[in-house]
């Protein structure tokens, strides 16, 4: 092999036989047509090579436009509008029980701010490893004003990979289920007691974490809180899956999450319905 380690290919001159049965070496036109043939597997692994090498810069031009796109993600909470982060009104086309649509309404921002009072004790243990950058919240209220839905957007510090351990450790922990881990709510009259149900999804695309709690607008305490994808499952019989609030947070989360990466790289044109 040559330095670079590339394997380096010798053709010695073939034999033929004399009429003695003596090895002779081929002269001539089987001179000739052997070089030709090395010619031509030179070549072929050339254009092969070429290809390769090709495909590897193909890649690594797509992986760049991957790492663009996650750095950009990290300063959309304040190059946005918070009208284009948090949308007045969201619509949920089959988000609700049974396929049926959801509409929600708005009724309070948080000035954008830091996690130190934002999380549960154990949730903001879980999320150290990222970091916190900012966090930006929104309350929403459905068209019956019958539910209210806190979702947030916590950009991270993070860079891909600790947003994929963390995204792991989430998924094989099981720590988006844990009542313990629950997010708080903002906004007044909808307190930490009232939370029903809720998602958490660690994004490993950008480094943002989006989660959503929802509960009773007329302030009803909640004695067993049920995660978002528990209380969607059919024959589900818990007070918040019967009263579909598992779609509530479920449903406005998405909608958020797809609004958010409407701006980043090749989701700019995907739809937020």
């Amino acid at each position: 092999m040559d330095p670079g380690g590339r394997p380096v290919v010798s053709f010695g001159e073939p034999e033929g036989y004399d009429g003695d049965g003596r090895a002779r070496v081929l002269g001539g036109r089987g001179r000739g047509r052997v070089a030709a043939v090395a010619a031509c597997l030179v070549l072929g692994l050339g254009l092969v090579g070429g290809a390769v090498t090709g495909s590897w810069l193909v890649g690594d031009s797509e992986a760049a436009g991957s790492r663009d796109d996650f750095v950009a993600a990290r300063s959309l909470w304040h190059s946005l509008p918070v009208d284009q982060l948090f949308p007045p009104g969201v619509k949920g086309h089959g988000a609700g029980p049974g396929g049926a649509d959801r509409t929600w309404t708005r009724i309070a921002v948080a000035p954008d701010s830091g996690c130190a009072d934002a999380f549960d004790p154990l949730l903001r243990k879980a999320l150290a490893p990222v970091g916190c950058q900012r966090l930006l919240r929104a309350t929403y209220t459905d068209a019956t004003q019958t539910y209210v839905t806190t979702v947030g957007l916590l950009f991270t510090k993070a860079d891909a990979t600790a947003m994929a351990s963390l995204a792991e450790r989430f998924t094989e922990e099981g720590l988006d289920s844990r009542t313990d881990l629950m997010p708080r709510p903002y906004g007044p009259g909808f307190e930490g007691d009232q939370r029903a149900s809720w998602t958490v999804s660690v994004l490993t695309d950008a480094p943002v974490v989006v989660y959503s709690v929802s509960g009773w607008a007329d302030g009803r305490q909640v004695d067993e809180p049920q995660p978002a994808e528990d209380a969607m499952e059919s024959g589900a019989t818990t007070a918040p899956a019967q009263a579909g609030l598992g779609h509530e947070a479920k449903g406005l989360a998405d909608r958020i999450e797809r609004a958010l990466r409407k701006h980043v790289g090749p989701y700019a044109t995907e739809p937020a319905s």
